[in-house]
């Protein structure tokens, strides 16, 4: 097995001696086993959704992440493979048995209102008042289809597009769907008349598309061959590729947050790339430990990923600290070197800010939400930390400076 060639030098957070089994930023929070392997993972409020193949759909509390606890689950009749969660609805693609609509008002009592009856489901995206499902059957039917789940008692397929390989993975975002169509890679579906998907474009990918994730104007693919790729979806009509990072397992699943990629890597667990250069995306993080890692979702501070063991529950503390010698985001006021009970934070020049920003310790994790103006740090223990202040320009656009906190 190929050993990542993007794996960036952060010698205090990611420098370890083999066989170290995670970097120093990442951490096993709580996990939770499933009866059957987790294939597929949604994360909304307090719970996680998981697709448990023949155990159906679990639902798990992940109030308590160094708790979690099975609340509820509903025995689908096929194998759950993928879900989606929106409002009140669970979303299963439930293989062989269609895709399933799962009423979750009451996490403990999870129960079905109503299904549709298409092929060999593996994965499922929702949207407004569509559920866009992808089938793994290869070269005849239809292998994405757009399902009306407006009614979700009553949900009917209204439009189908056959794409040429296997719908391991789809997204969307605004008039279009993007498929991780295994051997035919990455296929961008326009659905803005639902009833009528149409291909607009397509980037190949080397080996088998599994998983897609799309922000901004970029699609982001797990590549079973153990690429990840950055993908420009800026004109989509011409996909091209603009930059990959190479990943020691098989990737599978992808989920993104502010300008980090999740990546669920196979038997070499979970994967954090940086993406705040879509050109050179580079790994900064990584959860390898027993287990086969199918699927991802990410959620606040925490990863939840789905796999062979059930649900894992992983912090990432960052792509570690460095003081910039020329600020992205300049501040008009310095913030004080040495600071006693409060820290006066200035607002950042630019735009409205976007991101929040944020005290951090000497090993990157957060420790207390910053606000312009007067911060109460008094409770804190004296020593060394980090503002991460946030321009507003673009999300990963920031300004970072140490501080002192003494008595």
């Amino acid at each position: 097995m190929r050993a990542s060639a993007c794996v960036v030098g952060l010698s205090l957070l990611l420098a370890g001696v083999a066989p170290a089994q995670d970097s120093l930023n990442c951490r096993l929070v709580g996990s939770c086993a499933t009866p059957h392997d987790a294939y597929g993972v949604a994360a909304a409020g307090n719970y996680a959704y998981v697709a448990a193949g023949e155990a159906g759909l679990r639902v798990i509390s992940v109030a308590d992440p160094a708790h979690p606890s099975e609340v509820g689950y509903y025995d689908t009749p096929g194998s759950a493979l993928g879900v989606a969660v929106a409002g009140n609805y669970a979303y299963v693609a439930d293989f062989d048995a269609g895709l399933r609509v799962i009423s979750v008002v009451d996490p403990s009592h999870p129960s079905e209102v109503g299904y549709c009856d298409t092929p060999d489901n593996v994965c499922v995206a929702v949207a407004g008042e569509y559920a866009y499902v992808g089938n793994k059957v290869p070269y005849v039917g239809a292998v994405l289809r757009v399902i009306s789940v407006a009614d979700p008692a009553h949900p009917s397929e209204v439009g189908y597009y056959d794409t040429l390989g296997r719908a391991w993975g789809v997204a969307v975002a605004g008039n279009y769907a993007y498929v991780a169509d295994y051997d035919a890679g990455l296929r961008v579906i326009s659905v803005a008349d639902p009833a009528h998907p149409s291909e607009v474009g397509y980037c190949g990918t080397p080996v088998d598309a599994y998983g897609v994730a799309v922000a901004g104007n970029y699609a982001y693919v797990a590549d079973q061959a153990a690429v990840f790729w950055v993908i420009s979806v800026a004109d989509p009509a011409h996909p091209s590729e603009v930059g990959y990072c190479v990943t020691p397992g098989s990737a599978y699943g992808v989920a993104l947050a502010e300008s980090y990629a999740y990546v669920a890597d196979g038997q070499y667990g979970l994967r954090v790339t940086s993406v705040s250069d879509p050109a050179h995306p580079s790994e900064v993080g990584y959860y390898d430990r027993p287990g086969y890692a199918w699927g991802v979702a990410v959620a606040g501070d925490y990863a939840y990923v789905a796999d062979e063991a059930g649900l894992r529950i992983v912090q990432f503390y960052g792509g570690g600290i460095e003081e910039s010698l020329k600020p992205q985001a300049a501040c008009p006021r310095p913030t004080p070197t040495v600071v006693r009970g409060v820290l006066f934070l200035s607002e950042a020049t630019g735009r409205k800010p976007q991101a929040a920003s944020w005290l951090l310790d000497a090993a990157g994790r957060k420790v207390v939400k910053l606000h312009t103006g007067a911060n109460d740090v008094s409770r804190l223990s004296p020593g060394v930390y980090f503002v991460r202040q946030a321009s507003g320009v673009t999300r990963s656009a920031s300004s970072v400076a140490k501080v002192v906190i003494a008595r």
